[in-house]
């Protein structure tokens, strides 16, 4: 649950460029359209009180398919300055993520041997929620973070962090120091890479002999069976199912022996991958998701254009439900000043008069506004001194602890409801 976009310095192509119509990992002409979302805001552009007073800039933001490899992708229209010059995003305000990357630390010591002799590496390391689980376990550790107000939290929590993006100029850097991962983590980074073939190659770079990479994503399969449209947005440059992944990896000598699906972001994969030439067998896994993904009709780029009419139905659904909840006089507020929600607000076009407030238990992000839509991030003290009938929990990937820990919004007959694949109130 990291952010970041790891590319150098300086403007990426204009999209109306010819090589910008180029899918990024095969170089085939893009034609195919996934989803259009029309055009937005950077969804982790928090305003502050003083930009209200000034227009934001709004860029497209359009999904397209490869014909040729199946890769789902948006065009690269931002820098890295404007992503992460003063990054909100913080992986450990989430608990079940934390304890998710817990979890992980925990089985990987032991499924592969990991001792102090080891070094555990992970690309994207954010504020240092996995690795401080290696690091009580003295397993030697090392994180890659862009964002530096992000690092910085890191390195006060005693997490060896190197503020600077990924690729082979960092992977050679690092091996020059004699610096290679045993265990070599990217989670939830993937996706946010303009440049995979420089981003995956410095992973085959920095990967000792003998080392695991393990990469999680968001499993496209998913996305399309939820209707998870609001996972599309600026950061996420490409959309990847097993198969357009395994793929990328293999063009740089990298083989995928092993998936375990989970159930974060809505559904998502871990894939466990080695060098190529390793003697690791490959798991009956792979081939049981390669399987899925087929026959949900994943091979075939139909499947890909109908989903854009999916979205448009669910669009309507989810306006019918706000408009209905308000011609009703029941208050509404939103839960989780996520990336997610801003993309589903913006489509939308919901604002304030809907959504009062929006709760999020970052301290990073309360007493800011919401890109777009600019409804006021507020703690979550404010349910209690408001009393909402309904809370839209945008971040419905956590839906789950968002419950439990305000469980006494229903003590005075509130409710909590999810906006996709279609708005319900939840039990």
């Amino acid at each position: 649950m990291t952010a970041a976009s790891f590319w150098p310095g300086g403007l990426v192509q204009d999209p109306s460029t010819a090589e910008q119509s180029r899918c990024r990992a095969c170089r085939a002409p893009l034609s195919r359209t996934f989803v259009d979302l029309g055009v937005t805001p950077l969804a982790n552009s928090y305003l502050s009180e003083s930009d209200l007073h000034r227009p934001e800039p709004v860029y497209p933001l359009h999904a397209r398919v490869c014909d040729n490899c199946l890769l789902v992708q948006i065009d690269a229209v931002v820098t890295p300055s404007d992503l992460f010059d003063d990054y909100a995003y913080f992986s450990s305000y989430s608990d079940s993520w934390v304890s998710h990357a817990r979890a992980f630390a925990e089985s990987a010591q032991r499924r592969f041997d990991l001792t102090s002799a080891s070094r555990v590496v992970e690309i994207a390391s954010n504020d240092g929620y996995l690795l401080q689980h290696f690091d009580r376990a003295r397993i030697p550790v090392l994180g890659i973070e862009p964002a530096a107000n992000v690092a910085r939290v890191a390195i006060d929590r005693g997490i060896p962090t190197e503020v600077r993006f990924f690729g082979v100029e960092t992977a050679v850097h690092l091996r020059s120091r004699d610096i290679a991962a045993d265990l070599l983590v990217a989670n939830n980074v993937l996706a946010h890479v303009p440049d995979l073939a420089d981003f995956v190659a410095g992973l085959r770079i920095l990967l000792a002999d003998g080392g695991v990479l393990s990469i999680e994503f968001p499993h496209l399969l998913r996305l399309i069976e939820g209707v998870q449209f609001d996972t599309i947005y600026h950061e996420h440059f490409s959309y990847f199912s097993l198969l357009s992944a395994q793929r990328v990896l293999a063009a740089h000598g990298l083989r995928v022996f092993a998936v375990d699906q989970l159930t974060t972001h809505g559904g998502s994969l871990r894939l466990l991958a080695c060098q190529q030439a390793s003697d690791r067998p490959t798991d009956p896994s792979v081939d049981a998701v390669l399987e899925a993904e087929a026959a949900a009709g994943m091979l075939d780029p139909a499947t890909y254009e109908a989903f854009g009419r999916r979205v448009e139905d669910c669009r309507a659904a989810l306006l019918a439900f706000v408009h209905e909840g308000r011609e009703a006089g029941r208050s509404m507020v939103g839960y989780g000043a996520a990336a997610k929600g801003n993309t589903l607000l913006n489509y939308l076009g919901v604002g304030s008069e809907d959504l009062a407030y929006v709760v999020d238990r970052s301290p990073h992000k309360q007493g800011r506004y919401l890109p777009g839509t600019r409804i006021p991030i507020v703690p979550p003290e404010r349910l209690t001194e408001t009393r909402p009938d309904v809370v839209l929990v945008l971040a419905w990937n956590l839906i789950d602890e968002v419950m439990d820990q305000h469980r006494y919004v229903r003590g005075w007959g509130g409710r909590f409801a999810v906006p996709i694949p279609s708005p319900r109130i939840v039990a």
